[in-house]
């Protein structure tokens, strides 16, 4: 039986932990907090996890949470006009099953007692890179996916990889209950996207957390502008106040049915930033052993694109059939790099790039793009569904001129559909 060590209990390393147990592995957890500190604490993240991710937790029989969980059928997006109105608004429809977001702190809790249960060894210690020189000779294979703290420092930066090298955004997040539909589909449970030119995005989006079903509201803001307020502001109330303030000013249309909203609890909020970053894969420890970086630890997105637990999901499936295809064989550092290129090229790359794209300022060609969709469903659509498969936007989405003939396609396409319409309505009459 081989022996693995994962650090970090994070989406990516639980769920590697417990895929690899369910497998017959020896593996060891190494986590700075127990099940409850992690249930009872600060929310961690947002999320918002599409078909594919979640049919990785089905997978591995990890989707507890599924019936409950609110599910999310489409992704909207409104572009704020100067007026104060929306100058684009569209939803468009997931077409490969829903979307669905369970806050961390319910499902790494959940995850961490069944890891347990199972009969898996766990380890409440916030590792150092010491530790790990330490505890690596007993083990085949090191696993980090704890993608904070003093552990990073063993991953390189990949400089041709990481064009930023400060924060592009100011985060903050609320959970709340007490938020209305959207009146403009009042039955469809979406993810919101709202883009305020110049100033930021507000995300919305349904999700399950301690106290039941609730929606997280997440302002992602340009440094130094408006929505950059929440550095210093530690009272979770006046965190909301200000979350709302600032809907009520930039979208309004949000803000009308928030005005009931309250946070879910005490620990129900969250502010930070960081910069987006690529790192090598593989860290060396001071006695010449190799760890592998999972997710986030070598892939850190900004959460623009809200790929973060869906990246994080696919690197463990990646991982997970890279060791499980190994056998027997070292884990040697050949292997490491060929595991992470695997997981790097599927996911890494196309998630990265369509990131970075979001967060400058979008060219012609994708404003075109995204008011086409407020005109054209199946653009919409599309554009909805990169979320769940971000590759496809190399299609279309990056070149004006793929961008150009891709539109010209739906607009013709359209057309021919109209025509034919409008010979069947004529044809219809005369038989009348």
């Amino acid at each position: 039986m081989r022996r693995i060590l994962v650090v970090g209990a994070g989406q990516s390393g639980l769920q590697l932990a417990l895929g690899l147990q369910a497998k017959g592995y020896e593996v060891t957890l190494m986590s700075n907090r127990t099940a409850d500190e992690i249930r009872t604490g600060r929310v961690m993240s947002t999320q918002c996890m599409f078909p594919t991710a979640l049919q990785h937790e089905r997978d591995l029989q990890l989707n507890f949470w599924e019936r409950q969980a609110p599910k999310i059928q489409g992704l909207g997006v409104s572009v704020a006009a100067p007026d104060g109105g929306r100058a684009v608004d569209w939803l468009g429809r997931l077409r490969n099953g829903y979307a669905q977001s369970v806050d961390q702190r319910v499902k790494m809790a959940g995850w961490l007692d069944v890891f347990v249960q199972r009969g898996g060894q766990l380890v409440i210690h916030g590792a150092s890179v010491a530790d790990l020189d330490y505890f690596s000779r007993a083990y085949e294979l090191v696993l980090v996916a704890a993608g904070k703290g003093e552990l990073v420092s063993m991953f390189g930066r990949d400089a041709a990889r990481s064009p930023y090298d400060s924060p592009q955004r100011a985060l903050a997040v609320s959970y709340v209950h007490g938020l209305a539909p959207r009146p403009e589909h009042p039955e469809t449970e979406a993810v919101r996207c709202n883009l305020v030119p110049g100033v930021g995005e507000l995300f919305v989006m349904p999700t399950l957390t301690t106290s039941g079903r609730a929606d997280i509201l997440f302002w992602e803001g340009i440094p130094g502008g408006p929505l950059d307020v929440f550095r210093g502001v530690n009272d979770p109330g006046e965190h909301l106040a200000l979350t709302l303030e600032l809907m009520e000013k930039f979208v309004p249309w949000e803000y009308a049915r928030a005005k009931k909203a309250e946070l879910t609890d005490a620990g129900g909020t969250l502010a930070g930033r960081y910069a987006p970053v690529v790192r090598k894969p593989i860290g060396r420890l001071p006695g010449g052993g190799l760890v592998l970086g999972v997710a986030d630890v070598v892939v850190a997105n900004d959460p623009i694109t809200g790929q973060g637990a869906n990246a994080a999901a696919k690197c463990a499936a990646s991982y997970l059939s890279s060791i499980l295809m190994h056998g027997d064989r070292p884990f040697d550092e050949a292997w490491m790099k060929a595991t992470f290129d695997k997981y790097w090229f599927t996911t890494g790359k196309p998630v990265t790039q369509w990131s970075n794209a979001m967060l400058g300022t979008p060219p012609e060609h994708v404003l075109n793009l995204i008011g086409a969709a407020g005109r054209y469903q199946q653009v919409a659509d599309r554009f909805a569904n990169g979320f769940d498969s971000p590759a496809d936007f190399d299609a279309y989405f990056y070149d004006p001129e793929d961008a150009e003939d891709y539109l010209t396609e739906v607009a013709e396409a359209a057309e021919a559909v109209e025509a034919a319409e409008a010979v069947d309505v004529a044809g219809s009459s005369s038989a009348s």
